[in-house]
């Protein structure tokens, strides 16, 4: 028996002693033939993964306004995690630290979870440490982490705390919803990895926001395999922009507040400097039905449509270059209605004669019609050859992306070519971008100088302390003879300032003295036929007597005229940078020659445009109502309110200006930030009308 057991014993160790020499040989077998057999193999296999190269991404260039305020720039966020699996994991310094920490938690996030909480999750995940990984917070930024990082027992290095993150790089726009649609977005590449442009000032700029790619490779140090790069990648250009953050911020409220009064569809505003082209501010608002509000939209300002009788100014212009008309005060028999090629073309502004000054300042389609056929009615096609001799349709490459041009057809002998001809004139047939229709009046502003409408002021390249200063450039030295933009301009202030001027009633400033032209186009509905639905436009510039400043509205099936809309966009905007000291002195109206406006014919809303103008146009017709029969008294100007200054202190500048501005009070600041300090104290009775002055402090 007991030697059976021995050799039962025996046998079982010998088939453990077979078992370890047929793996031990396995082994051997398997190291010689990595080693000799296939070493050149191998060889090759680890030199192609330390040689291989790829794309290192560079850093990607900010965009700053015209004052360097940063508008878009690439920022670090942090997922703070901690590993609980680690293996120096300090458990005593855990414990010790357990309630100081969770309170930091709560105080740094207090609407994440309690102190209470925190040391609930905590200890559960302390104790489990089965999940290798517990993420605290995400979307950190820099200095929310740095603070993150001094708390207690998450101060201690991260071998005996598992405390680490994960950063991630995110485009940012300081400015919210400022300037948005133009300023653009960005994307991931998934071939380069590397954020590109897809929108807007971020795509057309894309090539200089980008850089130059490095490229890095794989290298084994002592311990571990590295990155290691080759070749550094080249940041992109940061690209100082023309926007001005003040002039946008105005822009977009005066727009925002007129598409809310008239029920726009959308509303585009685009601001330019006269004598050097640079876009100050543009926006673009579309209404909503789920969001049930005006949000940054397309870019409608350089977007083709139909634009109108903005399109008369232009139209004359070219009439005055080529000796059409000379003396614009010499009269022309026009009518209420005019057959042409068997088409009739009405003139709801028109009268039995008129001088082509009294044309653009009551908008008549006949006069402007009959103007253009004269020289052009056996040439229909020789019009929009002279507009291409102007410059009108070569790109701007302003900058902003999506930038169409505009679209005149090519026209023959026909009958239909004559009467198309004349529609040309007042602005129908056509596909014109507002951007473009602000380019000529910009150049009528500027003495017949076409200057370039452009977005993008320098660019730097971080680091080198060197700045390529982009420079002014012009489509055409002179579009027009300064004689002629002198013409155009008595033109265009009729329309705002004239007895019969289309913009007389809502366009008139007391302040500031405008000039320009309404425009109304009827949309064409998809069978190729004409709706009610309107699209209404105001182009002008300011101050008329030296212009600063030109600026193009554009809205679609508002409730109001172009002038009662579009117009008292760019009245306000005009009228809000006079109040803020943005227009210099010497640029106020001459009293003694200017005309004044015609308020007898006004209605009440539009003679006290401050007591009414943060009220809605039906509130305003109940005021009125109850005005007139003696239930309501209307206090004259200057009018006091009652409860005093509001105290803005602390607030940002646009809750500022809204609260201050709401009561009546016009508003200046200087600085950057929050509000830090008010000329007028809190509570301080004042008259509407008042300066206050704002001191900001970021």
């Amino acid at each position: 028996m007991k030697n059976s057991n021995k050799q039962h014993i025996l046998f079982r160790y010998l088939f453990v002693i077979g078992l370890i020499l047929i793996f031990s040989s396995l082994i051997v077998y398997k190291m010689v033939k990595i080693s000799v057999v296939q070493a050149n193999a191998w060889n090759n296999k680890a030199d192609s993964l330390l040689t291989k190269e790829s794309v290192l991404p560079p850093v990607r260039g900010r965009l700053l306004s015209d004052n360097g305020s940063v508008l878009a720039a690439n920022l670090n966020f942090y997922t703070a995690r901690i590993d609980w699996r680690i293996e120096g994991l300090d458990k005593a310094a855990f414990k010790k630290n357990l309630n100081a920490l969770c309170d930091s938690l709560e105080a740094f996030m207090p609407k994440k979870k309690t102190a209470a909480q925190w040391k609930k999750d905590l200890m559960a995940q302390f104790e489990a440490r089965k999940s290798s990984v517990y993420p605290l917070f995400t979307g950190l930024t820099h200095s929310q982490f740095v603070r993150l990082k001094s708390f207690p027992f998450l101060e201690l290095p991260k071998n005996k705390s598992g405390f680490y993150s994960d950063p991630t790089v995110k485009r940012v726009k300081p400015f919210g919803t400022m300037a948005a649609r133009s300023i653009g977005s960005v994307g991931d590449d998934s071939i380069t990895k590397g954020q590109h442009g897809k929108s807007g000032l971020e795509m057309a700029l894309d090539s200089l926001l980008y850089g130059v790619p490095g490229v890095k490779r794989r290298i084994q140090l002592t311990n571990r395999i590295v990155d290691w790069e080759s070749t550094p990648a080249v940041p992109g250009y940061d690209i100082t922009t023309t926007i001005n953050v003040q002039l946008q911020d105005i822009v977009e409220n005066e727009l925002y507040k007129v598409c809310q009064e008239t029920n726009a569809v959308w509303g585009t505003c685009v601001l330019m400097e006269v004598q050097t082209g640079e876009i100050k501010a543009i926006s673009n608002l579309e209404w909503s039905e789920k969001l049930q509000d005006y949000y940054e939209g397309r870019n409608n300002a350089v977007l083709g449509y139909e634009p109108g009788s903005v399109m008369k100014p232009i139209s004359m212009m070219v009439a005055l270059e080529d000796g059409i008309v000379d003396d614009i005060n010499q009269t022309i028999p026009t009518g209420s209605v005019w057959y042409y090629g068997g088409r009739e073309i009405s003139d709801p502004h028109g009268g039995a004669a008129l001088s082509p000054r009294q044309i653009i300042e009551m908008s008549s389609n006949i006069g402007m019609s009959k103007i253009i056929v004269k020289k052009y009615g056996s040439n229909p096609g020789g019009f929009r050859d002279r507009l291409e001799q102007l410059g009108f349709f070569e790109p701007f490459n302003s900058g902003i992306g999506g930038e169409q041009e505009p679209y005149i057809a090519r026209l023959g002998h026909t009958n239909a070519d004559r009467v198309a001809l004349t529609r040309m004139a007042y602005g129908y047939t056509t596909l014109i971008p507002p951007l473009h229709t602000l380019a000529i009046y910009n150049a009528i502003a500027n003495d017949g100088k076409y200057v370039r409408p452009h977005l993008v002021k320098k660019l730097t390249r971080p680091g080198s302390g060197q700045d390529s200063i982009v420079p002014i450039t012009y489509i055409r030295k002179q579009v027009c003879s300064p004689e002629n933009a002198e013409k155009l301009r008595i033109m265009m202030h009729d329309v705002v300032w004239g007895s019969h001027g289309t913009a007389r009633r809502w366009v008139q400033d007391e302040n500031v003295e405008i000039a320009g032209k309404t425009g109304t186009a009827y949309t064409v509905r998809s069978d190729g036929t004409y709706s009610e639905e309107k699209r209404l436009a105001f182009c002008g510039f300011f101050p008329y007597k030296a212009p600063k400043y030109s600026c193009v509205v554009l809205m679609l099936r508002a409730n109001r005229g172009a002038a009662a809309s579009s117009g008292l966009v760019l009245r306000n905007i005009a009228a809000k940078m006079y109040a803020r000291g943005l227009l210099v002195p010497n640029n106020n109206l001459d009293n003694s020659s200017t005309p004044k406006r015609d308020v007898t014919s006004r209605t009440q809303y539009e003679k006290e445009p401050v007591l009414f103008s943060n009220m809605s146009r039906n509130r305003v017709q109940e005021v009125r109502k109850f005005t007139n029969s003696g239930q309501v008294k209307v206090l004259p100007s200057p009018l006091r309110h009652p409860s005093g200054v509001p105290d803005v202190t602390g607030m940002s500048i646009r809750e500022a200006v809204y609260c201050l501005e709401k009561v009546g009070l016009n508003v200046r600041f200087t600085g950057w930030g929050r509000v830090v300090r008010q000329s007028l104290p809190a509570g301080a009775s004042f008259n509407r009308g008042a300066m206050i002055n704002l001191a900001l402090a970021s």
